[in-house]
């Protein structure tokens, strides 16, 4: 199964006859209390983004080539079902939504060139995009020295807080720590074997895995790293297996997943017997649908969302998912917080009632959304989100089954103390 192309927007949606009309007679009515269609959109905008009285200029800014368009192509896909349906409510302060999408190629540097564009050329209201931590840190100080706003669906390493960035996917301590304690609590986890691609995410993530396993008194008996793109895991995969590691804690991202999935299957490492037990934080249901669920059967997970969770939230979100970009398609976690992002967007819009960037981020703190398919969600002071953990075992048909959840809300704490 192939994912549909993401280089392809939705279809879209047309306003109705009454809207349209309603729209008009609004418009007309504020022209003769001296109230011109300019004005208004001044009135909302005082900073020269590119919006208009009936338009509002967003961009998309995603690897839909090279080594990450397998984790990322869904993304864009959930940005652009959010953009459709939020147009089809009559858009943001009345103006319908336009994207400028770019691609970010897999390239850190091409990231930061393709945010500089979108935000001094394009001039746009705010940008939806990018997944590993190195396009983040690649385009943040672009966002900073322009005022532009950025909202980023992946879970990540966390030591990061930005005014300029909405984080709406999990830091450290919401996804790592819960993890290890579960599989230590729940498996008799007692050793550990870290391995991950080579580049930020990856690295922090497992110096804080490390210090969380010897805190507990636990042992880590190998860790090791792999450029992005890497496809020959042989070696380490003989190294695992000499080791005898309880637990494979595995952060490959992006295609090398694919290979190294189907090399720990083809050297006899059953997943499904849990010995040893491969728990990731960086495969979710998109990149299974290229490694194959018969490939990596009997993992776990540690994530926010699966696209299995029994709500009325995530069963409407997976059916208009499938409408807009066909039944095959599946839905992980970072394309669920990807989905997010246009929707906060518009709430701290609509509570600031204007587009200009620092009305936005003093009206984002507190915003809830009660229909996101996770659940519920919460904007904190520090730009992350309030979310629930949850651990999914992997199944034959490429799905997770949810086998636990957090009873709450997990407070986000990009700064641990101890973990820094």
């Amino acid at each position: 199964m192939t994912r549909k192309s993401a280089l392809h927007g939705p279809k879209s949606s047309r306003r109705g006859l009454i809207l349209g009309t309603a729209t008009a007679f609004a418009l007309s009515a504020l022209t003769q209390i001296g109230f011109t269609p300019s004005a208004f959109a001044d009135d909302v905008n005082t900073t020269g983004l590119a919006v208009t009285e009936d338009t509002v200029k967003v961009g998309i800014l995603h690897s839909v080539t090279g080594t990450m368009a397998i984790s990322e192509t869904g993304s864009v896909q959930a940005e652009k079902l959010a953009i459709d349906q939020i147009n089809a409510m009559g858009g943001v302060l009345g103006r319908k939504i336009e994207y400028i999408q770019e691609d970010g190629a897999s390239d850190w540097p091409t990231f930061a060139e393709k945010a500089k564009k979108l935000l001094v050329n394009d001039k746009v209201a705010a940008v939806f995009g990018c997944w590993t931590s190195a396009s983040r840190k690649a385009v943040l100080p672009v966002f900073e020295q322009y005022n532009g706003m950025l909202y980023y669906p992946t879970f990540y390493e966390g030591l990061e807080q930005s005014p300029n960035v909405i984080y709406t996917g999990q830091e450290a301590t919401q996804q790592i720590i819960a993890g290890i304690d579960w599989v230590a609590k729940e498996k008799g986890a007692k050793s550990f074997y870290l391995l991950g691609s080579d580049y930020i995410w990856p690295r922090t993530s497992n110096k804080i895995a490390r210090k969380h396993i010897e805190k507990l008194g636990l042992k880590v008996v190998g860790e090791e790293y792999y450029p992005l793109g890497h496809t020959q895991f042989n070696s380490v995969i003989n190294k695992i297996k000499l080791k005898k590691p309880d637990v494979i804690y595995a952060i490959v991202v992006g295609g090398s997943n694919v290979a190294f999935y189907k090399q720990l299957k083809a050297a006899g490492i059953d997943m499904t017997k849990e010995k040893p037990l491969l728990l990731t934080i960086s495969v979710t249901e998109d990149e299974i649908l290229g490694i194959g669920g018969e490939n990596i059967a009997g993992a776990y997970a540690t994530m926010k969302y699966f696209q299995s969770l029994d709500n009325e939230n995530n069963q409407a979100f997976v059916k208009a998912f499938k409408d807009m970009w066909g039944e095959e398609i599946v839905i992980g976690d970072v394309t669920q917080a990807a989905y997010l992002g246009p929707w906060l967007w518009k709430a701290a819009v609509e509570k600031a009632g204007s587009f200009d960037i620092d009305k936005i981020k003093a009206a984002s703190p507190g915003i809830e959304l009660t229909t996101a398919p996770e659940g519920y969600v919460k904007i904190h002071e520090n730009h992350h989100l309030w979310s629930k953990t949850r651990v999914g075992h992997a199944k034959l048909d490429g799905q997770y089954e949810v086998v636990y959840e957090t009873e709450e809300l997990m407070e986000p704490d990009p700064f641990p103390e101890g973990y820094q």
